[in-house]
């Protein structure tokens, strides 16, 4: 090899290895891979940045928050130059986050808001008290279009995990919709149970979910039938769906109530195919992903990230900055066209 050629190889050698440098490494800390929807998170997350050139570390905490927090602390020490978080709890997270501001590190929350802390740089998240507006509108939709004749739905409400800052959001659009028509007698919540304090399911766990639809069945449905519940995530939806079946409902003259979701979980589209769950609410995770990564992009090259939201998402210490996308109700009129049309899944996955 000649002098002139060892010079240009090296040259190229030291331009791509400065290249991926420059690319940096991003941790990606998620909740659980005991959901679909954060698999699914995680992996387009992860696919999208290392297709731009980007070194990932990626880990799941199994819904625990001290492994969390370990593996984040993990990520500060070894050097990654971005953070992205989907929070277990949002309010535990605070000295992990000062931690990575002095290791001068960027943090994005990822869907969940991280609250009680001034080191959250951006928010990527959906419209979630719209998410909420659009379960108890498909919610009251159902309702008139199978019970037309009542002049009073009987409707239990469920809420996300108390610990989770997008539960609050969810419950609260539900109600801007179910609210008044509670006060006007068209809805009766006949258990009683309001409020996120009743209604919470903590970590979003379908077994609590299953076990309290059973005691509420067994304690004020003997003599009355339900028509509808409130769920605010599929994998409630399944338990819920599993208690109503277990007592009847969805045969016989027993018709199955009106049941809400949220992710198009695949176990859930294929209830609403079959007719037992009645809507779920789409949020494209690829489009998340998009969003978020171009929020480390512009970090990293020291340019402003883009935003559509600085008023909603106050963390208790800071208003954070936000990228709100836009959630998609799904229903059996539309279920093929907006997930199998959109490439989501694909038929064979659902049928």
């Amino acid at each position: 090899m000649t002098l002139k050629s060892i010079l240009v190889a090296t040259a190229l050698v030291s331009t791509m290895a400065g290249a991926a440098m420059a690319q940096g490494t991003i941790g990606i800390a998620m909740p659980t891979k005991s959901s679909a929807r954060w698999i699914a998170d995680g992996e387009n997350i992860q696919k999208q940045l290392q297709e731009a050139g980007y070194d990932t570390i990626l880990q799941y905490a199994e819904d625990d928050i001290p492994n969390q927090v370990a593996q984040i602390e993990n990520m500060i020490t070894n050097g990654v130059d971005v953070l992205v978080i989907g929070a277990i709890d949002g309010t535990t997270l605070s000295n992990a986050l000062e931690n990575a501001y002095y290791a001068d590190i960027d943090v994005i929350a990822y869907d969940r808001l991280i609250r009680d802390s001034e080191y959250v740089s951006y928010y990527a998240t959906f419209d979630n008290f719209k998410v909420g507006v659009q379960q108890a509108t498909t919610l009251v939709d159902g309702l008139k279009e199978r019970f037309p004749d009542k002049e009073t739905w009987n409707v239990e409400l469920f809420g996300g995990s108390p610990d989770d800052n997008n539960a609050y959001f969810f419950y609260n659009g539900a109600m801007s919709i179910l609210q008044p028509l509670i006060d006007e007698g068209k809805v009766k919540i006949v258990s009683g149970q309001m409020g996120m304090d009743q209604v919470g399911t903590l970590r979003w766990d379908p077994a609590t979910a299953q076990a309290r639809m059973d005691n509420i069945l067994s304690a004020y449905y003997t003599n009355n039938e339900v028509q509808g519940v409130l769920s605010p995530y599929d994998g409630l939806s399944i338990g819920i769906l599993s208690s109503l079946k277990g007592v009847g409902y969805g045969s016989g003259n027993l018709p199955m109530p009106i049941v809400t979701g949220q992710d198009a979980e695949i176990q859930s589209v294929k209830a609403i195919e079959s007719g037992e769950q009645y809507s779920t609410i789409f949020k494209d995770t690829r489009e998340l992903a998009r969003v978020t990564i171009g929020m480390v992009e512009a970090l990293l090259n020291d340019s402003e990230p883009e935003i559509n939201d600085t008023t909603t998402y106050d963390n208790g210490v800071k208003v954070v900055p936000s990228y709100l996308l836009e959630p998609v109700p799904v229903t059996k009129a539309n279920w093929e066209e907006v997930l199998i049309g959109g490439g989501y899944y694909t038929e064979d996955q659902i049928k």
